[in-house]
């Protein structure tokens, strides 16, 4: 065996995977730091009467938003609110 020829393969094949896995870490950064602009800006713009997807899929209005901020009120039916987390509000639905 040729064992030279073996070591330069090894190196070859681990130097690609090292830029392999580089070149997805990095493009899996780009992504979550775009998702977390986009639900930033979501938190933000929310206000009574917006219509919203929570992540569990449930689609409903927003109808009043408490003191702290943090919780909101979600009409999902005629007359049945919920409340949920603001932070579990996922996106806003555009008219």
């Amino acid at each position: 065996m040729n064992w030279e020829v073996i070591g330069w393969t090894c190196a070859t094949l681990f130097v690609i995977v090292v830029v392999v896995a580089l070149g997805l870490s990095i493009l899996s950064a780009v992504n979550v730091r775009k998702r977390r602009g986009e639900l930033e800006e979501v938190h933000t713009e929310l206000a009574i009467g917006c219509k919203v997807i929570c992540c569990g899929g449930i689609y409903g209005k927003v109808v009043g938003i408490n003191d702290n901020d943090e919780v909101v009120n979600i009409e999902v039916a005629k007359g049945t609110v919920i409340t949920i987390s603001r932070y579990a509000i996922q996106t806003l639905i555009k008219n």
